[in-house]
């Protein structure tokens, strides 16, 4: 199934206008007629099932037909890393962590960080393609760049943090349950530095393990997003 995403899109509608760019792909790449069905997804929710009833490389129209309101997660995972050295490696994390559920991601600025900028924009066309290919129909928020001690005031609900440091660790286990809201830390290739450590602890954020292996840093945004996701399965 091809799930299209118009975030303008409400409950209320009751015609459907394609972009160029969408139009071009449903006119051009899948050969779509007047008459064929169609999914369209809003972002935030919704998802419609409509009909085509114009084609056209410029612009394609459909009638709704039904709207459904998808449930959303029982929890909000917000995940805060420090962006990856290769512009590819946080475009793959992006991608995989939309495909599992995640719900907000902040690029954080850390004081070992080795990237301090990254192209937004482009990560949220990368989180669009993976839910409309998933056949998701919520989409993560992707926030600006925040500076590390700024995130930590910041925060709602509990909050966890991975670290390589020997200090007292948990694991994402059944105490996660008792939260609705989540955030948890992933530092840079480096690691937190120990003053970044102390100002989590200070907050009372909860540093957690992931097991004895080390690894680098979007794959331990994807171990964090997989584990929250099926503690809630």
């Amino acid at each position: 199934m091809e799930q299209f995403y118009i975030p303008t899109l409400t409950k209320e509608d009751k015609e459907i206008h394609f972009d160029k760019i969408e139009s071009k792909h449903l006119h051009k790449v899948l050969r779509k007629k007047i008459g064929d069905g169609i999914t369209i997804v809003n972002g935030v929710g919704y998802r419609f099932e409509g009909t085509l009833t114009s084609v056209h490389n410029k612009q394609c129209t459909a009638v709704v037909n039904q709207c459904e309101k998808i449930s959303s997660d029982p929890y909000h995972l917000h995940l805060f890393i420090a962006p990856t050295k290769s512009n590819d490696r946080m475009e793959w994390f992006v991608e995989k962590a939309t495909e599992i559920g995640i719900h907000a991601i902040t690029p954080i600025i850390c004081q070992r960080s080795e990237r301090r900028v990254v192209k937004r924009e482009r990560l949220h066309k990368i989180a669009i393609a993976a839910m409309k290919q998933s056949l998701g129909a919520y989409l993560p928020v992707i926030h600006p760049f925040c500076d590390f001690f700024t995130a930590l005031k910041q925060l709602e609900g509990k909050a966890f943090i991975a670290h390589c440091q020997d200090t007292e660790k948990v694991i994402l286990d059944s105490q996660v349950l008792a939260h609705k809201s989540i955030s948890i830390f992933i530092g840079p290739e480096g690691d937190f530095s120990p003053e970044e450590i102390k100002a989590a602890a200070d907050e009372n954020v909860t540093a957690i393990t992931f097991g004895t292996k080390r690894m680098r840093t979007e794959t331990a945004g994807i171990i964090a997003c997989h584990s929250v996701s099926q503690l809630y399965m």
